[in-house]
């Protein structure tokens, strides 16, 4: 059985779970909702009663550029978040119900059997992040009567997917060590701190993949800083977490 039948079993899975459909929804909500929300929170705060003057006054008109800031934040948070929870049960769930046993038994290796789910995942949220830029652009026009420059725009949401990558990589290698559900999610978890705490600290920050939402959100405002180290680091991670990934489960008793 090659790759690709697998694959295509995969994204049976994704449907009929619910994954991708769940993961479409969220994804396109909020990048629906960032440009809505850029626009009109100044707005609601003016409407707020009894508030001074002096506040009133200080609330600046929105613009795009708060579009573009509210979209990746609600995608660095939501996105990552997201990345993790669909992802970190795939292949546990798998072996506590002893499908992984029962689908191994057939010509499958088991590097196939993670890469493929890996590769479904990954379709799913590139589908799912069309669908949010496509929302998050069209609003942004209608709401600011700017269109987003296409270039900068796609190459936001690319850099915005390597960053899920990594971490869908950490969970599926997180899926893959633990026995139980529980444990997969601990495991994720504290992949996700030390990822997000590391890229917290000066200098070490700007070599972690937090950095390219930074590069992508200055590529749209028209600067030319780069995170280059960040970029391939992140592929760097994405390529090691799965190869762990495959050499920890060629070797579980399953």
């Amino acid at each position: 059985m090659n790759f690709f039948t697998v694959f295509r079993k995969e994204m049976q899975e994704q449907w009929r779970t619910y994954r991708f459909l769940i993961v479409a929804a969220v994804l396109a909500a909020f990048g629906l909702a960032s440009p809505l929300l850029a626009k009109f929170t100044p707005e609601m705060l003016k409407a707020i009663p009894d508030v001074p003057p002096e506040l009133l006054a200080a609330i600046p008109a929105p613009t795009l550029t708060d579009a573009i800031a509210q979209y990746v934040k609600n995608m660095s948070q939501f996105g990552i978040i997201l990345a993790l929870l669909v992802t970190m049960g795939v292949v546990v769930q798998e072996k506590e119900r002893g499908t992984a046993a029962f689908f191994l038994t057939r010509p499958v290796s088991r590097e196939t059997f993670l890469l493929a789910k890996f590769a479904a995942l990954v379709v799913t949220f590139l589908a799912s992040l069309v669908l949010a830029a496509a929302g998050c652009w069209y609003y942004t026009w209608v709401l600011f009567a700017t269109p987003l420059a296409w270039g900068p725009f796609l190459a936001l949401n690319g850099l915005m997917l390597a960053v899920f990558l990594v971490y869908m990589a950490l969970a599926l290698l997180a899926s893959t060590l633990a026995r139980t559900n529980g444990i997969a999610a601990g495991l994720a978890f504290v992949a996700l701190v030390l990822i997000g705490g590391i890229g917290a600290l000066p200098s070490i920050g700007n070599y972690f993949p937090g950095r390219l939402f930074s590069w992508g959100t200055t590529l749209m405002l028209g600067g030319n800083a780069t995170a280059w180290p960040a970029f391939w680091i992140s592929l760097g991670i994405i390529g090691v977490t799965l190869l762990v990934a495959c050499l920890i489960f060629r070797r579980q008793e399953i």
